[in-house]
């Protein structure tokens, strides 16, 4: 049996998981999350946790049962404790500043460019930190990933957006050797 699928979740307090059929329902402090769940794969609430189950163990079937037992456990975080991820901006004049809810990113253009948060996402700027918070962990990434895709950062002085943490592999670039020889 999968060994991520056959793990339950448990069932945080303030969380409540409602299963109808396919569609499974999480609300918590933080929001509510839907999701239907592929049609062989089974999902019930027993004893204060979440337990999903698969119909045989073919291929297929062992990968749908991880990935909605995952997916599920992604949606009881999100409510309960949230999901974030900060971003860095590196560079000689690159700079973030709120404007309402939208964020402004001066990096190297000759316009400013405005990134609007989508829904469900709050986004926030501390210094050259700008952080994407929000319940569902899809929704956090992609956000976080379209805001480094302006100006990911560039292997030889390492400036543009990266996340925090983000290791830049760096290049030489132009040696002395061999110059005016």
């Amino acid at each position: 049996m999968s060994r991520v699928g056959r793990l339950p979740i448990p069932i945080p307090s303030g969380v409540t998981v409602d299963v109808d059929g396919a569609l499974v329902s999480v609300k918590g402090p933080k929001g509510e999350l839907d999701w239907r769940a592929p049609d062989p794969i089974g999902v019930r609430v027993a004893d204060d946790a979440v337990v999903v189950t698969r119909p045989n163990d073919k291929k297929e079937m062992r990968a749908q049962h991880g990935l909605t037992r995952a997916l599920i456990n992604n949606m009881v975080v999100g409510v309960s404790e949230g999901f974030s991820k900060v971003l860095e901006i590196q560079g000689t004049g690159y700079r973030a500043e709120m404007a309402g809810k939208n964020v402004n990113l001066r990096v190297g253009f000759s316009h400013p460019v405005v990134v609007e948060p989508h829904p469900g996402i709050t986004l926030e700027v501390e210094g050259q930190l700008v952080k994407v918070s929000g319940i569902s962990k899809q929704a956090v990434g992609q956000q976080a990933a379209e805001i480094r895709k302006i100006r990911p950062p560039e292997p030889y002085k390492g400036k543009g957006i990266r996340y925090q943490g983000e290791w830049v592999r760096r290049k030489a670039g132009k040696g002395a050797a061999g110059v005016g020889a």
